[in-house]
């Protein structure tokens, strides 16, 4: 039995309480006791998938210990890395984690970059983008980088305009042309794929994509290119963090042949290997 311990969102914010406290008040906690089996913050899909097939099938070989914890938000895996309540995390894209320890006072690092999770826009209403009435409401994810990342989606495919240089800062208030006068509904990225049904399209983060039976190659209106993209996902640690041996040997088998070759199996084209 895999040792998983499945997260759920109505639990974290107490749980994140309780791990931090216990971190602080332990010598012992994951991220600083080498001896004990490294604990990964993960989400579901594909990160703890990617994760649990390291530990069923590599991890033994290479003397590694590794637990996985799943969570469902983008919040809690980096402040249970930064409480030591986890030694590492594997979940977000080095836009994002710039900008979480900016605004949070983190102190979060990378260490290696894994696969790229391309961003697409989906819809239940229409099979093409050009055919979004004027007026529709578009549903794009809240959180500052993959707001900036949706919209920029948009932008590049001709269906919106955005000022010069906003980059994955852009939001609504960025626009500059709006040919179909487009609504925006911002959500937490989880909500995006749910909100299919009461909305004219979404935009929606690749693992979220699959989670909710979206295959990102067949299904988005439009898809991210991975040529060029700077938002591969990655396994990432606390500062000062990066030299534990546990840390470098889920790196190196996490940038192995035969992980590249479980993702390209798996996910047949959803998840692209970045390395």
């Amino acid at each position: 039995m895999r040792n998983t311990a499945k997260i759920t969102t109505a639990v974290l914010a107490a749980g994140a309480l309780t791990l931090g406290l216990s971190a602080c008040g332990s010598d012992k906690d994951s991220a600083s006791d080498t001896s004990g089996p490294l604990v990964v913050a993960a989400s579901p899909t594909p990160h703890a998938e990617i994760l649990n097939y390291v530990k069923d099938n590599l991890a033994k070989k290479a003397g590694l210990d590794l637990e996985v914890k799943e969570f469902t938000d983008y919040v809690t895996p980096n402040t249970a890395t930064e409480d030591g309540s986890v030694g590492a995390n594997y979940f977000q894209t080095q836009p994002y984690l710039d900008d979480f320890n900016k605004k949070n006072g983190t102190h979060i690092v990378s260490v290696v970059d894994v696969h790229l999770e391309p961003l697409g826009l989906y819809s239940h209403k229409v099979k093409k983008a050009d055919d979004l009435k004027s007026g529709a409401t578009v549903a794009v994810p809240n959180d500052t980088v993959n707001e900036g990342r949706a919209l920029q989606l948009l932008a590049a495919n001709g269906i919106i305009g955005l000022k010069d240089g906003v980059g994955t800062a852009a939001t609504p208030a960025d626009i500059t042309k709006n040919p179909k006068n487009l609504e925006f509904k911002e959500l937490e990225a989880a909500q995006t794929p749910r909100s299919l049904d009461d909305v004219d399209a979404a935009v929606v983060n690749g693992n979220y994509a699959i989670e909710a039976d979206l295959k990102p190659a067949e299904d988005a209106l439009v898809l991210e290119s991975a040529k060029g993209n700077p938002n591969s996902n990655l396994l990432a640690v606390k500062d000062g963090h990066e030299d534990d041996p546990r840390v470098k040997k889920l790196a190196k088998l996490l940038n192995s042949p035969e992980v590249k070759k479980f993702i390209e199996d798996k996910y047949d084209g959803a998840v692209l290997p970045s390395f």
